[in-house]
């Protein structure tokens, strides 16, 4: 989908979408009232930094961004379910903003940014009806009932979604951890009707259901199964909700009853309605498709506003109705929105910026990103396995939880456990666990270098954090060394590599992304390596380090692309490489039919990547990987192409170190050129504002790191430095008790652009830490953020005298990096 770039001159807000009359959405009124708060936040001691957020972005251009009513990783998030990208085949996603796509309704379960093409959940849709020739004339049926929206009225803020449809009803929504509140709003002298769903959900999974009416207590319960969004299909969750349509006594009922209907095309006959019937209880098709199905009811008196209380759990139906009764009892709609919005509104606080000094449209980027970095993972505690129910563990792996370290290291420790939890449990730390189910594989054991970021951090204040060390790495050790037998043949012990095409009589996973994968659990084995030094096993130590450098034995110097030599390739189990060539599966690759992802017919070698992205990937030893393309100078060479040639992709996981690959090459100022220009080329302020899915926040983290100036080497203490965006900002981290403020001198509004004018003040000439100099192309998370302090980078204009790290080049494992734990 083509980019459409809202800034002439990027440090200069400009509103041509939002103000240009064309027919879309969001509402244009949105993006002047975030305008107005940071204008006026420049006067202002205590800003409101909720005002600062827009959750219309990432809402185009494929972002599937939620930018419905939640609070910090809350469990519901309230928003509408659209037809999507692809209606004609009936393709699902929760909110877009293309105006010429239709409402199904309002529901109350969602993830953000997590890329099913199916679209996740979407359980349990409300639609509210205008039915003028009484209940059983009511559009039931999703096709029946689907419309479109008024133009330019969507609205959304932390904690708050709103929508009118084309009938003039409009919808609002605001939400609690595992419940929530809807208002409807009518026409007047009009009968409220609504159609609510027991088996649609957006990826038309259901597997079977119940649903009962309480006429007296104005109750509606319902749940049952449904199928992963991203996972083997033979699994199932239960999902249960609790309607509460009387608002304390307010509303009075009219009429009530069951409907059922069909999904075939052109289906006209099967809409059938039952008056005063109170109970649905249905089983999986076999047949094939979604048996419709759900309640009708309307209310006395033709009020214009409607209430209703919705709760959710992953337990069961009184669970649900527990849920909304605790959390929300009878609080009314503008007093959960203040609660939701005071949630948000702590969780940005803990950083804070120069909004005076700092670009609006930065500021504006900045704190959409880190809302949406509190999206998710979904807060599931007291309702499943664990603390989470949904984990996309290779996205957020290498900027998402290093973000998170910095200031939030409570949830961290909350999430960290959750992963021990699945050890405990399975044997295994969860790859990816979507809607509380095992999901697909992606890169490798990804959790290792999540919990190895966590212990490396925060091994001081582990026990006080609810986690055992011990515990934590006799998982690590277990994903290291056992291979499930619904996984794929690692190989590495025995190969050193993960080999194509080997006999594998112990496990049954697809044997594919070998090049990729042994890249991957090099990168993990890393992992456990830091965590072994910080437990004092040099024998672990050892054997890990040796096994961490395994990238190289896919390093095929022979290999030619583009004029440059040297790229990883798969390898048989006879140590013969298996060539592809590098460009398969790049933006350049001609062949818009090959397998790239999951597929069981991906012969890439390379999950979601070309061999030109992932051969930059060793970020524990990248001094080395330097080295193999030939020294500093043909690898700053060869990173050139890697950007100005297409094969860099900024929505894709193993490309986000590759911009600050100067760092490692001694061209530190190159690497602040870079992530200008890949921001200013990837990123902005408008609904299509990412390059892509945002990957549950991968996007919004890596953002955030770029604008602050700093990029992190997971399962490391260690950070790169870069150019602040921002002349100067504090990260509080409430835990530790500590505040870290970040300075920028000789900041110029005119460096944050695309292309930095000559002679503009940009580039690292020192930085120092708590009045002592430090290198400045790193720094360490306990030199800084761990204690507290100031942190001063100061910037120059001269390029060439910045561009060079002074002889203290970010770690490696073959230059001696990573020698001692912190």
């Amino acid at each position: 989908m083509g980019r459409n770039p809202a800034f002439a001159l990027p440090f200069i807000l400009i509103l041509s979408i939002a103000f240009s009359g064309v027919l879309g959405q969001p509402s244009p009124n949105v993006q002047k009232r975030i305008s107005a708060a940071i204008a006026a936040a420049a006067n202002q001691s205590h800003p409101d930094y909720t005002a600062f957020v827009n959750p219309f972005i990432g809402t185009d251009n494929f972002g599937d961004v939620c930018p419905g009513a939640s609070i910090p990783f809350g469990m519901a998030k309230f928003s509408t379910d659209m037809t999507g990208y692809a209606p004609a085949v009936e393709v699902f996603k929760g909110y877009v903003t293309d105006p010429t796509m239709f409402i199904r309704g309002l529901s109350p379960l969602h993830d953000s940014g997590t890329g099913s093409s199916l679209g996740t959940y979407g359980n349990f849709e409300i639609m509210p009806l205008l039915c003028p020739g009484g209940f059983d004339t009511c559009t039931t049926t999703l096709a029946a009932r689907q419309r479109l929206r008024k133009n330019n009225t969507d609205d959304a803020s932390p904690g708050y979604f709103a929508l009118t449809l084309n009938n003039n009803i409009k919808m609002e929504a605001t939400a609690t951890r595992r419940a929530g509140l809807e208002r409807f709003t009518f026409p007047a002298r009009s009968k409220p009707y609504f159609v609510l769903d027991l088996a649609n959900d957006l990826p038309a999974s259901f597997a079977g259901g119940e649903l009962n009416i309480d006429p007296q207590k104005g109750r509606i319960t319902l749940g049952g199964k449904w199928g992963s969004s991203f996972g083997p299909g033979r699994f199932n969750y239960q999902a249960f909700a609790c309607y509460d349509l009387l608002d304390g006594g307010k509303q009075k009922l009219s009429e009530y009853g069951v409907w059922t209907g069909d999904t075939l095309a052109n289906q006209v006959g099967l809409d059938a309605k039952g008056l005063g019937q109170t109970h649905l209880n249905l089983t999986l098709n076999l047949i094939g498709g979604v048996y419709q199905s759900g309640a009708l009811f309307s209310y006395d008196g033709n009020p214009t506003t409607i209430n209703i209380r919705v709760g959710v759990s992953f337990r069961s139906e009184d669970q649900a109705c527990a849920n909304a009764e605790s959390e929300i009892g009878t609080a009314s709609f503008e007093e959960i929105q203040a609660q939701a919005k005071a949630l948000w509104q702590e969780k940005l606080a803990k950083i804070e910026i120069d909004v005076a000094g700092t670009p609006p449209n930065v500021t504006e980027m900045l704190y959409s990103s880190l809302y949406r970095a509190s999206l998710t993972p979904n807060n599931a505690t007291g309702e499943t396995q664990g603390k989470v129910v949904h984990l996309r563990i290779w996205d957020t792996f290498r900027t998402f939880y290093p973000l998170m370290s910095l200031h939030s290291p409570v949830e961290f420790a909350q999430i960290v456990d959750n992963y021990i939890d699945g050890w405990r449990k399975n044997g295994w730390m969860p790859e990816c666990r979507a809607n509380n189910l095992p999901g697909w594989t992606q890169g490798g054991s990804s959790a290792d270098n999540i919990v190895s970021h966590f212990a490396m951090n925060y091994h001081n204040e582990a026990e006080k954090l609810g986690i055992d060390l011990n515990e934590l790495y006799a998982a690590l050790v277990t994903d290291g060394e056992v291979n499930p037998p619904s996984g794929t043949f690692k190989g590495v012990r025995q190969y050193g590599y993960v080999p194509f095409a080997v006999l594998d009589v112990s496990s049954t996973g697809r044997q594919t992304r070998e090049g990729s994968r042994t890249l991957e659990y090099a990168f993990e084995d890393f992992g456990i390596r830091q965590v072994a030094q910080l437990l004092g096993k040099p024998d672990d130590v050892v054997k890990y380090t040796n096994r961490s450098l395994s990238y190289r034995n896919v390093w095929d110097p022979t290999v030619v692309s583009d004029g440059f030599k040297g790229f990883s390739q798969k390898r048989f189990p006879n140590g013969t490489f298996a060539f592809n060539s590098p460009v398969d599966c790049s933006p350049n690759d001609k062949n818009d039919t090959r397998s790239c992802s999951l597929q069981g017919n991906n012969v890439n070698g390379f999950y979601e990547s070309s061999s030109w992205e992932y051969s930059w990937y060793a970020p524990h030893d990248t001094a080395h990987l330097i080295d193999l393309m030939g020294g500093n100078v043909l690898s700053y060479t060869e990173l050139t192409p890697m950007s100005q040639a297409g094969y860099y992709l900024a929505g894709n996981e193993p490309s986000f170190q590759t911009p600050i690959g100067y760092h490692y090459a001694n061209h530190p100022a190159k690497s602040v050129d870079r992530v200008r220009e890949v921001v200013f080329s990837n990123f902005d302020i408008t609904p299509a504002g990412l390059p892509g899915n945002d990957d549950q926040a991968a996007m919004a983290s890596l953002l955030s790191f770029h604008l602050l100036g700093l990029y992190p080497v997971p399962s490391t203490t260690q950070l790169l430095v870069l150019s602040p965006f921002t002349p100067k900002y504090t990260i509080h981290n409430s835990f530790l008790g500590v505040s870290t403020t970040v300075t920028t001198v000789n900041y110029d509004k005119k460096s944050v652009q695309k292309t930095i004018p000559a002679g503009t003040a940009a580039y690292v000439k020192s930085v120092t830490i708590n009045g002592i100099a430090s290198p400045r192309c790193h720094l360490d998370f306990y030199d800084a953020f761990r204690v507290g302090g100031e942190i001063v980078i100061t910037l120059t204009a001269d390029k060439e005298e910045a561009d060079d790290c002074l002889g203290n080049l970010p770690e490696s494992i073959s230059t001696g990096g990573f020698a001692k734990a912190r």
